[in-house]
Formats: structure tokens, sequence, C-alpha cells
């Protein structure tokens, strides 16, 4: 019997940490917001509004199933926070995963840590809460960097200390949104990683840049065989072309019509024998010059 009790507590998680007299979270009002900002309580689910902010759109049906088992045995550990809103209703911070699988599994309230925010901090918080999830794509995070330099108007600085990253881990983040979309969605899809990214970033040509992808991906390349692709793509375009051969009627003969007209003459010439003679002047009157030589 006492093991059933046990078993009973362990099942309610935080709820069986939380006061049982604590304030009737229904019947609050706005003029006792005060009252209930800063403490956790339980509050029904009914009455708590997803995040118009959340940056995540996916949750992973599996996983999310998991978590909800997991509730049903032990309890929601750790309470979701809420934002006081106007009458009854209380919109969701973090913690939107626990909401769902609270919900799949039937609760009908959850423990929640109430404050108060305003829009830009909802936004925050949601995107600060999302970049410290370990299971993100390279490109969800880069795309919650880029929305709080943009829409928080962050400077780089100011974004590695808010979300405790170095500098130059959110300029390599950020850079990757300079990929083409393909490659971007190849990232996502796990197709490639954030290595392949990083090297792809230094093709310019978005041509080429697929090219590499498709090989990547065709040939199951590594990190370091994507990065000396690269190398090899940038090192051939450094190469100055190779001259044509110039014919040896022509060689014979430019330096005789560069002394008849005084310059040093151009002589182009393409593998069906065609070509052009480029004379130069420097002036009107030794344009007529060689006009008069040309007569």
């Amino acid at each position: 019997m006492a093991k059933a009790t046990k078993k009973q507590a362990l099942g309610r998680g935080l709820s069986a940490l939380l006061k049982e007299n604590a304030a009737d979270i229904t019947s609050a009002t706005d003029k006792n917001a005060d009252q209930l900002v800063g403490n956790i309580l339980e509050i029904d689910l009914s009455k708590i509004e997803v995040n118009p902010f959340q940056p995540r759109t996916y949750f992973d049906e599996d996983a999310l199933q998991e978590l909800a088992n997991s509730i049903k045995e032990l309890g929601v550990i750790q309470p979701i926070t809420v934002r006081k809103g106007t009458g009854n209703t209380f919109q969701l911070v973090s913690g939107e995963r626990r909401f769902r699988a609270s919900k799949l599994i039937g609760n009908e309230t959850i423990p929640a840590y109430i404050r108060l925010a305003n829009d830009q901090e909802m936004l925050e918080m949601a995107l600060v809460e999302n970049i410290q999830r370990k299971n993100l794509d390279p490109i969800e995070v880069a795309l919650s960097y880029q929305r709080l330099l943009d829409e928080i108007q962050l400077t780089q600085e100011e974004l590695s200390v808010r979300v405790g990253k170095k500098r130059s881990t959110v300029t390599n983040y950020v850079r990757l949104l300079k990929l083409d979309p393909i490659i971007q969605t190849g990232m996502r899809d796990g197709f490639i990683s954030m290595g392949h990214g990083r090297a792809l970033i230094n093709v310019e040509n978005t041509d080429s840049q697929l090219d590499i992808y498709s090989k990547i991906v065709k040939n199951k390349l590594s990190v370091r065989q994507t990065e000396e692709l690269v190398k090899n793509l940038k090192d051939s375009k450094a190469k100055p072309k190779k001259q044509k051969k110039t014919p040896s009627y022509i060689k014979e003969s430019v330096d005789q019509l560069s002394a008849f007209f005084g310059h040093k003459i151009d002589i182009t010439v393409n593998s069906k024998g065609k070509g052009k003679l480029s004379i130069p002047f420097h002036s009107e009157e030794d344009f007529k010059r060689i006009k008069d030589l040309l007569s």
C-alpha cells in the first residue's frame, strides 16, 4: 500500500511539490495579476494559448509521445513558463513540448511559472530557448540568430552574450543563410552537415555550389574531401589561362609591322585561323600619321 502511495506521488510530478492551498488561478483577474506573477501554480491547459512568436514549427511525433509517456509516469518535472494575459487567459512563453505532451495524455492542468513579458521579450525568450535545444538543425539555429539580429535589433556581439556563444560561432551560423535554398534544405534534412555548408559558403557561384553539393550527396564526401574540392575549384580559377599558340607566320611579321607603324602591333588569331590586328594610336596627329601610312 505504501508503494502505491509513493508511486502516486511521483506520478503527480512537480504538482506534488506545489502548495495544496494555492490560489485558484482560473478565478484570477488582471487586478490581482501582481499576486500571481513570480509563482508556480497549476493552470488549466484550456486557459493557455500557444506562443505566437514560437519559431519552431515542427515537433517530432515520436519524441512527443515519449515525453507524454514520461509525464504520465512521473508528471511534469519542470514547469512551463507563461505570461499573464487579460482575464483568465495565459500565453505560453516556453515549454510547448511539455504543453503538447500533457494535452496528448489528457491532462487538464500543468504546473506553470507566471511572469509578465511584452511581445519583444516573448519573441526573444522563445528564440533563445529554441537556440539552446540540442536537437536543432544548423539552419534552424541560423534562422533564430537572424531573427534576433533583425527583430530585436541586436549586434552579433550582444547576441553572443545573450545566448552564451562565441561571436565567431554566431557568425558561422548566420553565414549559412547565404547558401542556396536547396543546400539549406539538404542541411535541414541531414544530407550534409554544417561543416559541409561552411565549406560551400566559400564558393561564390551558385551553380558551382549546387554542383559540389550534388557530388557530396552522390559520393558521400566527407567535410575534408569537400574542403579539398572547393580548394581545387578556387585554385583552377586562380590559374592564368593558357595563351593560345601564335602561328609562326604571325610571329615573323609582328616586329616588321610594329616597326612600320611605329607602335607595338597586337595580333590575335583563333583556332580556325581567323584573327584581328590592332594598331594603337596616342593622339589625333598620330592617327592621321597611321592613316597616311595605310593610304
